[in-house]
């Protein structure tokens, strides 16, 4: 009997407590899609452009999955993907996330998975950015398509991490393809990129660190010169010999030249036709015909008047006066 009453009596505190619960709806941890401003990665100035950002928040971290501008027929999106490992996450619930060592078979599986039919061979030169050495891989789509797959992993060296500082980690995964642009190219997106995500507080500080001053600034003995770097291994030529002074003359002003006119053949001058009376020839009869004086020989005659008669010579002949022409001249004077 005493049982019997037990039990009803946890039953009835356990409808009273379900009746004064809030009943609070929650939802559960999944990866939502965030403004572009929240990004914990940006690509570098001039692109490419981001067209989509989905975080999802871990309770030792956050993951993002950056979708950027694709101009490409290979199947897939461009991304950019961040993962912060690291510190005091805010959403316990959807469970922590793990470490994971950058292996070989790791990453080419992520590149089968995001770069599909497109053949990628590893680069085994060691590049390094500003956040230090990371690998990358490069294909050609059978459409002619350059694709890029780069992998960095952002952590401080052992040798930085203490027991109160520099455990955080941030990994980084880039896939680009497109149509039009060359290996280097895509290449510049690993260097161009910027981490503007941080974690709270210096134990989760994932670049170890700070780096000191050059030790040679200001020690003695240590010249630094304005090349490229700063230092040269065969030091700068003291002294010089300065130029001997030169001295220039004033040019003399150019003269254009007096353009003479085309010589032309000489033209004979004209005479004036002859004034006067029309004189005869030598021939003196009547009938005679008489030709007009040619002018050069009425230039070349000469003139004169007898007191008793007029009579003209050319050349040595006697040219009568027009007064002695005629049956009617007879005197002494015209007979000659």
């Amino acid at each position: 009997m005493g049982l019997l009453r037990l039990m009803a009596l946890a039953g009835l505190a356990g409808l009273a407590a379900g009746c004064t619960s809030t009943g609070n709806i929650r939802q559960p941890s999944a990866a939502e899609t965030i403004a572009s401003e929240k990004a914990l990665v940006l690509p570098p100035p001039g692109g490419p452009s981001i067209v989509s950002v989905v975080e999802q928040k871990r309770g030792n971290g956050v993951d993002q999955s950056i979708s950027l501008f694709t101009s490409s027929s290979v199947p897939g999106q461009n991304f950019l993907k961040v993962q912060f490992l690291g510190g005091r996450g805010e959403n316990p619930g959807a469970g922590n996330s793990t470490y994971k060592m950058v292996n070989e078979s790791a990453i080419a599986r992520e590149m089968a998975t995001a770069i599909p039919g497109v053949r990628m061979a590893r680069s085994a030169t060691f590049l390094q950015n500003s956040y230090g050495p990371f690998g990358y891989a490069f294909g050609t789509s059978h459409n002619g398509d350059t694709c890029v797959y780069g992998w960095q992993q952002i952590r401080s060296s052992r040798s930085d991490q203490t027991q109160a500082r520099n455990f955080g980690m941030i990994q980084v995964r880039l896939r680009l393809c497109d149509a039009r642009a060359t290996e280097r190219q895509l290449l510049g997106v690993m260097y161009g990129y910027t981490v503007i995500g941080t974690f709270n507080g210096e134990i989760w500080n994932p670049y170890g660190m700070t780096q000191g001053g050059d030790p040679t600034i200001g020690r003695p003995g240590n010249p630094i010169y304005p090349d490229e770097g700063g230092y040269r291994s065969t030091p700068m030529p003291i002294g010089y010999e300065p130029a001997p002074t030169q001295t220039y003359s004033r040019p003399a002003p150019l003269r254009r030249a007096a353009v003479r006119p085309a010589a032309t053949a000489p033209v004979a001058p004209t005479l004036p036709p002859a004034i006067g009376p029309r004189v005869p020839g030598p021939d003196l009869s009547e009938n005679a015909p008489q030709a007009p004086l040619e002018a050069p020989a009425l230039a070349n005659a000469s003139v004169r008047q007898p007191a008793s008669q007029q009579t003209m010579t050319a050349s040595g002949v006697n040219v009568p006066s027009p007064e002695c022409i005629g049956n009617t001249a007879a005197n002494a004077a015209c007979q000659r």
